[in-house]
């Protein structure tokens, strides 16, 4: 069975947790399927775009290059489906080989949890927050840069849940 050693999205080379590399039968034809667990941060960069040139480095030391089109798989783990259209599968042995009737995919999200993908790479995103603060405090808050308040809310929020954990 192939197995894949790197994979790089557009000439960049991605972390992935697990992946599957297999054949996918179906009645409309034949095609190469890429399933990879990746990080919050790659899947929001990859998930819109329609065509990505792949390229793949399996463990036999065989190289496969090819634009793929893009499927978000939804769940709880953050994963990325890459396929393209095959003619020929004669150039893909050791491949699996799954038809359209197969009850089961590979499972690649076996053993990894969130945490683990977050400690790789911690995705940020921008939240407003209304606040009834002393005014001493919100002169204070209004003339910090974003930095400042991201670093200091941030560390706060740290702090909290370490002190919380300590209670328990």
């Amino acid at each position: 069975m192939a197995e894949i050693k790197s994979v790089k999205i557009d000439g960049e080379s991605i972390h992935f947790f697990n992946s599957a590399i297999y054949i996918y039968e179906s009645s409309e034809g034949n095609s190469l399927q890429i399933d990879l667990i990746i990080t919050e941060v790659a899947l929001k960069k990859y998930q819109d775009l329609d065509n990505l040139i792949v390229e793949i480095e399996l463990d036999d030391g065989r190289m496969i290059n090819s634009i793929m089109h893009v499927n978000c798989v939804a769940g709880s783990l953050p994963q990325l489906n890459l396929y393209t259209e095959l003619d020929d599968i004669q150039e893909y042995k050791n491949f699996s080989i799954i038809n359209e009737n197969d009850p089961e995919f590979p499972n690649i999200k076996k053993g990894i949890t969130l945490e683990e993908i977050r400690k790789v790479e911690m995705p940020n995103e921008d939240i407003k927050l209304k606040l009834n603060l002393p005014i001493d405090q919100v002169e204070w808050l209004v003339k910090q840069k974003k930095a400042v308040l991201n670093e200091l809310f941030k560390e706060f929020i740290y702090d909290y849940w370490k002190k919380q954990r300590l209670q328990k």
